[in-house]
């Protein structure tokens, strides 16, 4: 084949997209959390019903713990809670009252994997005094558009 011969690519639209994610979910993820949304949620990768049964899908994008920090195995699943529960309140899905609940549940989920409780302690510090700006609408990464 002469690749010289073939029609140029033509891109005709805009490729939206946003900054910042370092991981992305290969299979749907179940957790239950003790929290009571406003109604139930169906986002493109998130949703929860009245329970509190919430379903991360495959193909939901995060970015780990952030920070002065690293991210572990025994980090993930914490991080990965903890990212979806600000992104609803974020969203306004859910009260911004659970602020201080997505922090505990990544202390808990991070210990439950194997953290030690020193650093688990350190990271729901962090987060409890440094987090809020991440559950401000204005938080919510920006959507940036090429070309």
């Amino acid at each position: 084949m002469n690749v010289d011969t073939l029609m140029p690519c033509i891109a005709d639209n805009v490729l939206c997209f946003t900054r910042g994610y370092k991981y992305q979910t290969k299979r749907d993820f179940h957790v239950w959390v003790d929290i009571k949304p406003f109604a139930s949620i169906k986002l493109q990768f998130i949703e929860m019903d009245m329970d509190g049964n919430l379903l991360i899908s495959r193909g939901y994008a995060w970015n780990g713990a952030s920070g002065p920090t690293w991210d572990t195995l025994n980090s993930m699943i914490g991080s990965l809670v903890h990212d979806v529960l600000y992104q609803l309140i974020r969203l306004g899905l859910i009260d911004a009252d659970y602020k201080e609940y997505a922090d505990r549940c990544l202390h808990d989920l991070c210990t439950r994997d194997g953290m030690y409780t020193w650093r688990a302690d350190y990271w729901r510090w962090a987060v409890l005094k440094f987090g809020a700006g991440s559950c401000r609408p204005s938080g919510e990464p920006a959507i940036e558009a090429a070309p």
